[in-house]
């Protein structure tokens, strides 16, 4: 039987802390836990929960994914400790590290991330930032994966905001042989360090490209994903955003360049007739759904090899 193994790194900040064959064995861990052919046990282990953005997949699902292991999640509301007073983080994370075993942390600025996980002592996982979102990247990816038996040499299309989904994708899609086009309006590109840091990663500078134009990203295209064009923080921007991302819509139209058995993405929530039309959403392409619990399956094997 299949067992969990300890990662190389104590903390999963950035898609980049993990290897290939991290990620593989993350897969094939969630696609056993969730074909129940697998039976790991984290019993008296606690998962902390510090969360300065709303959530319901993440939360709900990290919570799951922990008690599926045995093991229990304590909610650490930042409006109700002393996190949301202005405590130093140096404190709250030797503190923290002290009663639970690992943290989830989905906050904004990836530095305050980072700065818990210099202090803490136990493991600290990235559950958001707005640079990067990386669990939602494993969960995509072990999507694909059921539908298509293979990742390399298959095409993602991320058709809209160059935001923390679309790096995180560039990144895991560059460690694990899948080419990644990403179509924005111009000035909406992914951060440009990661790109290039990307690039660099087995020589991948030939299976990442940045485009304007969703209708060359989608051609022959075996996965077509999108996100809200206007994430958490940006609702001053969702006006002027509405106007400049108009032609970047999933619909059928632009369904139809891709492979005729292409499959769509979406990582929730979704507004339906803006970045993606209610019909795509709900045609025999979409596995949304099922990307949406793929979150639960891939947290659980994550949780299982850091408290390994």
């Amino acid at each position: 039987m299949i067992k969990a193994n300890k990662l190389v790194n104590k903390n999963f900040l950035s898609s980049f802390d993990v290897s290939s064959q991290e990620i593989h064995h993350i897969l094939e861990l969630a696609k056993n836990f969730k074909n129940k052919d697998l039976n790991i046990n984290r019993e008296g282990k606690v998962l902390g929960l510090i969360f300065d953005k709303s959530s319901t997949r993440t939360r709900v699902s990290f919570q799951v994914a922990m008690a599926r292991l045995g093991g229990t999640t304590i909610d650490l509301n930042p409006t109700t400790s002393q996190i949301g007073r202005g405590e130093p983080i140096r404190d709250t994370a030797r503190v923290l590290s002290r009663y639970c075993d690992v943290l989830a942390i989905r906050t904004f600025k990836q530095t305050v991330l980072e700065e818990y996980a210099k202090w803490a002592t136990i493991p600290v996982i990235n559950a958001l930032t707005d640079l990067e979102h990386p669990c939602q990247a494993l969960a995509d990816f072990l999507t694909i994966k059921e539908e298509f038996g293979e990742l390399k040499g298959k095409v993602l299309s991320y058709i809209g905001d160059g935001n923390n989904v679309a790096n995180s994708l560039i990144i895991s899609g560059a460690l694990l042989g899948v080419e990644v086009r990403v179509a924005c309006p111009k000035g909406y590109e992914p951060n440009s360090f990661l790109i290039e840091k990307a690039r660099k990663i087995n020589d991948n500078n030939s299976l990442l490209k940045i485009t304007n134009d969703p209708s060359y990203a989608s051609s022959g295209a075996n996965v077509l994903y999108t996100d809200v064009w206007s994430s958490m923080g940006e609702e001053n921007q969702k006006e002027q955003k509405d106007k400049e991302f108009n032609g970047f819509t999933i619909d059928s139209n632009l369904l139809s360049k891709a492979a005729k058995d292409a499959i769509v993405l979406h990582c929730l929530p979704a507004y339906r007739d803006k970045e993606i039309t209610d019909e795509v959403i709900e045609s025999k392409n979409s596995r949304i759904f099922e990307q949406a619990e793929n979150r639960m399956h891939v947290q659980q094997a994550l949780l299982s090899c850091l408290l390994s």
